[in-house]
Order: C-alpha cells, then structure tokens, then sequence
C-alpha cells in the first residue's frame, strides 16, 4: 500500500486489516526522522508490515517495496501535501505512475486508486496530475477502481476552536454557495476495501459521499454554533478577495517559484470556495445531490459532537484554510 500515513491511509490500513487482509505498507525512509516520528508511523500502521523508501524514486519501490514477492492487489492513496505544481506531478502523477509500473512488471493485477472528486472540474495542478495518472490507470489493462470521495471531516472542521473562543464563522459569501455529503475515514476506508472484492465496483470510476443530505458551510457553521450552545454568528468574506489575490499574484510567479506556489494555493482555496463537492450533472453542467452516492453511516455533525466532546480531535494540514 501507498499513502498510508495519511489521514485516509491509516484508516484504509486499519479497515484492511479488521478484514483479515496481509498489507505491507511502502513509507517514506526513516532517515532524517526523529524517533518521536518513527514511532508514532509503527502506532498508526500496528498490524502491518512496514517497508522504507522514496516514493519520489522510480525503482526505490520495486526495489525496497516489492522485493520480488507475490502481491494481490496495489492501494494508492497517494496525494500531494500542498496542491502546489511541483509537488502535484511529482506524487499525484509520477510517484503513481512509477508504483504503476513497478506493480505491471511485478504480475499485481488490482489497483485501487484514491482520487478526487473535483476532477471533474480540473482547473488546478493537481487535478491535471490526478486525472493523467487516472487514465494511465484504466490504460493499464488492470482491474481497477478509482475511488473519488466528496469532502473529508477534517477539511470542514477547522473553525471549532475559532467558535469555541466566541469568534464568528467563516463562511464566503452568504455560506450557501456549494455544498457537500462529508464522508469519513473510516466509511471511506471500508469503501476503499470493498473495492478489493466487490466485483461491481471493478474497471469503474466511483464518486463517493458519507450519508446525506447534502450541506453547505452555513448549515456546517449553524450546527456548530448550536452544539458549544452560541448564537449562530458570521463573518463573510466575498469569494472576489480570493480571486484578486490569486490574480495580483499570478504576474510575479513567472519570477518568484515561492509566489507561484502561493498563487497556487490562492487559486486553490477560490476554486474550494466556489465549487460543489458533489457530482457534477454531465447535461446541465451543475452540482447535483442527487446524483452523488452515498455510503456508511457516520455524519459530520456527529464528528462535530465528538470534537466538541473531547471524544476525538482533528489533524490539521496543509490543505487547511482557517
């Protein structure tokens, strides 16, 4: 498995393992790891079998992961930490596409792949390199699954310590722009298996979202308010502030590659601001409830409950706005 020290590979590791499957993990080398690190790495993937590389390097994989042993089937949830063009080829589509071939040469004949589901819409960097290793993928001639999730719990929960402080809400614009069906780790983890036998979800692309209905980030940010028991209070900020900072930023990009990832980033954080994490209607073109699947039982207002509880906590990282 690749990508399993992520939020989502830890717990497809954890549901691959609850279903008696073997899973031999391929993570960054330890090299350059303090031992606080290491350690927490061994916590997460308890159970599994843990082999060290450079996902980066064409034959570290083959060489240090596979080890010309026999494997079933390959789960990638590779992704890039920022999003930035960089870092977007190099994982989203190299890194996979290297493990691809590695995996082709080595007779694995089953790949699940952990997408997006905004690649329907590819405006950005690492929507181009998701979708470019996607149809390497279905080119490959193996049995695969593209598995593209709707937004996950954590990216829409990183304003419950701002309301617990007494500040207001964020949403952009009137907080009824897009909309979403939030899925969890875990129901999507046990989707993610489910790909590995369940033959109707084989050769498919499938957008996936936790159970409706959909919500938008008002509706996220009243039921907050309710939960640590304050009036629903909100700042606006218009979704053209995002745009004029990408815009003003672009020109210096071609000079500075620091302002080229943050105009990346800016573009990135408009493009989360103005569109739908929901399928998208092929006639009309629109964001449709609808039409995007459901799966699982655990609902982010649950999780909000569970977050305001101390019951569990949420990892912030690089894709965080607030």
């Amino acid at each position: 498995m690749l990508g399993a020290t992520g939020t989502i590979g830890r717990a497809t590791v954890r549901a691959l393992i609850n279903e008696g499957y073997e899973v031999v993990c391929f993570v960054r080398s330890q090299t350059g790891l303090g031992k606080p690190q290491i350690m927490d790495t061994l916590r997460c993937l308890e159970g599994a079998e843990l082999r060290f590389g450079d996902v980066t390097d064409p034959t570290s994989f083959e060489k240090n992961g596979l080890q010309g042993e026999a494997f079933d089937a390959l789960v990638t949830c590779l992704a890039s930490r920022t999003g930035a063009p960089e870092d977007a080829w190099a994982i989203d589509y190299r890194a996979n596409s290297s493990a691809l071939k590695a995996a082709l040469a080595a007779g694995i004949e089953q790949v699940v792949l952990l997408s997006a589901i905004c690649v329907q819409k590819p405006l950005l960097a690492f929507q181009k390199a998701k979708l470019a290793f996607e149809a390497e993928l279905i080119a490959s001639g193996l049995t695969y699954s593209i598995v593209r999730p709707t937004a996950f719990f954590k990216s829409l929960s990183g304003q419950v310590d701002r309301v617990r402080q007494g500040k207001p809400y964020i949403i952009f614009d009137d907080g009824r722009l897009t909309a979403c069906k939030p899925i969890s780790d875990g129901d999507l983890a046990r989707y993610i298996v489910r790909c590995l036998y369940d033959e109707t979800l084989w050769n498919r692309v499938l957008p996936i979202g936790g159970p409706g209905p959909a919500i938008n980030p008002r509706e996220q940010g009243e039921a907050l308010c309710r939960m640590l028991g304050r009036r629903p209070v909100f700042r606006q900020v218009p979704t053209w502030f995002l745009s004029s900072i990408a815009s003003g930023l672009r020109p210096l990009s071609v000079v500075s590659p620091r302002l080229a990832v943050k105009a990346e980033l800016a573009r990135i954080g408009y493009y989360y601001a103005t569109q739908s994490m929901l399928v998208l209607d092929p006639v009309s073109r629109t964001y449709a409830a609808e039409l995007t699947p459901e799966t699982g039982t655990e609902t982010l207002f649950e999780f909000y409950r569970q977050l305001v509880e101390g019951i569990s906590t949420v990892e912030r990282g690089d894709h965080a706005v607030f």
